[in-house]
């Protein structure tokens, strides 16, 4: 149980002014959490600039990674399935470990928790700058995601300890512009980094900066506690960490091996069977991690559908965006990230206007119109063609960004709205996990299609054109949006069979058809994301309603 299953709730204008720290979602236990000990003079600024520090940190690492990631595939001849596991792995261990790492801070101590998750966040980020192999990158990231989790739990819950009044508006403000500001930069200075020094320096920077926060939470950070906290559910945990697990595992091999491979089926049913334990399990405890009874409201389960929703489309396509953007039209990671501040200056002016909103204009007109513009934004994007210019996806990055920026703000109240303040925590920790659930299954679901569709178009292509032997090779390369690479491969092997003028012709032709194959499938993955936003506004439209929310403004 959350911190806030026993404390009592933040004053409502700080409630409000927590709300802008929902572009990922509220952590757990933030608007429960009664103080112990409220902190008194420069401490709690020291409170204040150790958790906006270690979240900005962990925010970036959502984003940044992605103008990264055709780097990385070099260094490691990664496939699109490799990439797709250096995202999921963060994000599965935030979605997995963000309710029982906020049981946790409960029950131990939230700064005693806040530290170890800079621990663990400091080790994982070293560990990825200095790592040899894809598959230790992975479970490094992983070592990130869990670290994460334990900061991201806790974050609000140390501020709400730290606060009072009018202050504890200003630190929630803080909070949320800090989130903001992580996620608009991510892509420029990863690319930054990435062009001038390394892709490993986009983890190696995390380092000294986890460091400074550690030692100033260790240092300065009040301690706080719910003594009357449960003990956490860890037979949920576990199934519902494996179930995730598989899922993500099973669509990321469809991409690879087919929707009907064994692998894939097998991954799929553990997957289904786990969670209907899951959620069986979480009936009958008496302490469960998730309180099915929060399904009972209608706004509740619009705002879970809406947080999944606007990670599943906007931000999963994000990663397929970069690659086309990197490795099609041949930017660099700065040139690129530099690019996709149309997407991230339109989400974050959006941001500011719906905030001062969100107070005095229902959830749902902002959610709806929000997620309409995601998905006109994602339509506009569509229709890509193999001469086009990165000019072409300026005006759905416009639209697409207005749009994220008027969904975040409000989401956080249909979940911690909704509920009673001793519930918010709980409240709150689901909605942030069906967030970090909609990053991971939607990079996962969207990838396989995204592969398969380019290696059925790239096989078309070049049968017949290129030998057999050469054909899988370049097909996989491809697949993982890398154009370039399949065409110098092809160009190679050509020209040692039949000397320049071969590889030549052999470079047009991969580069034409995989460049061909890889805006199709875009395209078509555009279009399902759009759909995605639309049903998602659909559902907002339905189910949000303002007789849900608990009187607290």
């Amino acid at each position: 149980m959350s911190s806030a299953d026993h404390d009592t709730a933040a004053p409502p204008a700080d409630e409000h002014a927590g709300q802008h720290a929902a572009h990922h979602g509220e952590p757990h236990g933030a608007h429960g959490a009664r103080p112990t000990h409220h902190t008194g003079g420069e401490k709690k600024w020291w409170t204040l600039a150790a958790v906006c520090l270690g979240v900005f940190m962990l925010l970036l690492d959502i984003t940044i990674v992605n103008v990264a990631l055709p780097d990385i595939a070099l260094a490691f001849d990664a496939g699109l399935s490799d990439l797709q596991w250096v995202i999921d792995a963060y994000a599965l261990s935030l979605a997995a470990l963000l309710l029982t790492a906020g049981s946790l801070a409960d029950l131990y101590g939230r700064r005693l928790v806040f530290a170890i998750g800079l621990v663990l966040f400091t080790a994982g980020s070293l560990a990825c700058g200095l790592s040899q192999d894809v598959l230790f990158l992975c479970i490094a990231r992983a070592f990130q995601g869990i670290g994460g989790a334990a900061m991201f739990a806790t974050a609000l819950a140390l501020l709400a300890n730290a606060f009072r009044g009018r202050d504890r508006g200003v630190a929630f403000g803080a909070f949320g512009a800090t989130t903001g500001v992580a996620v608009a930069i991510g892509p420029v200075l990863g690319g930054v980094l990435t062009t001038g020094l390394s892709w490993r320096w986009i983890f190696l920077v995390n380092v000294p900066l986890c460091l400074v926060a550690l030692v100033v939470t260790l240092g300065r950070v009040q301690e706080s506690r719910n003594p009357r906290a449960g003990r956490p559910d860890w037979f949920g945990f576990v199934t519902f960490s494996v179930a995730l697990a598989a899922l993500v595992f099973g669509l990321i091999e469809a991409g690879e091996d087919g929707w009907g491979a064994t692998r894939v089926l097998v991954s799929l049913s553990v997957s289904a069977v786990l969670l209907v334990v899951f959620v069986i399990s979480q009936a009958v405890l008496k302490h469960p991690m998730f309180d099915l009874t929060l399904l009972r409201k209608p706004t509740f389960v619009g705002g879970l559908i809406a947080a999944f929703g606007i990670s599943a489309t906007i931000f999963s396509l994000l990663t397929y965006l970069v690659i086309y953007v990197q490795s099609v039209l041949g930017y660099s990671a700065v040139g690129t990230g530099v690019r996709f501040l149309f997407l991230s200056a339109a989400a974050f002016v959006s941001a500011v206007v719906a905030g001062r909103l969100s107070s005095h204009v229902p959830a749902k007109w902002l959610l709806f119109p929000g997620f309409v513009l995601v998905s006109v934004g994602l339509f506009l994007m569509r229709g890509l063609d193999a001469d086009s210019s990165w000019t072409h996806l300026i005006p759905g990055f416009v639209v697409a960004g207005l749009g994220i920026g008027l969904v975040n703000p409000p989401l956080a109240s249909t979940a911690v709205g909704v509920v009673t303040p001793e519930r918010s925590g709980m409240a709150s920790g689901v909605n942030s996990t069906f967030r970090q659930v909609g990053v991971a299954t939607g990079i996962a679901a969207l990838g396989s299609i995204f592969s398969n569709q380019v290696a059925s178009l790239a096989r078309d292509g070049l049968s017949g054109q290129v030998p057999d032997s050469a054909l899988t090779g370049l097909t996989a390369a491809l697949s993982s949006g890398q154009v370039q690479v399949a065409a110098e491969t092809a160009q190679s092997y050509a020209a040692q069979n039949g000397g320049d003028e071969a590889g030549t012709q052999a470079y047009d032709l991969v580069s034409q058809v995989g460049t061909e194959a890889v805006v199709e499938a875009l395209n078509h993955v555009l279009l399902i994301g759009g759909i995605g936003a639309a049903a998602a506004a659909l559902v907002v439209l339905v189910l949000v309603r303002q007789k849900d929310f608990v009187s607290q403004h």
